[in-house]
């Protein structure tokens, strides 16, 4: 693998990271409120 192409895939990784973190992380606190408010 060349050098950009490296680069661009570390770059497709962190920016996936930086969206699909945060989104699971709002998935997760959402089902434990969830849970919370339907388990009384």
């Amino acid at each position: 693998m060349t050098e950009p192409a490296r680069n661009r895939t570390a770059l497709t990784v962190a920016v996936w990271a930086w969206v699909v973190l945060p989104f699971g992380y709002g998935v997760y606190e959402l089902v434990r409120k969830a849970t919370q408010l339907f388990s009384g």
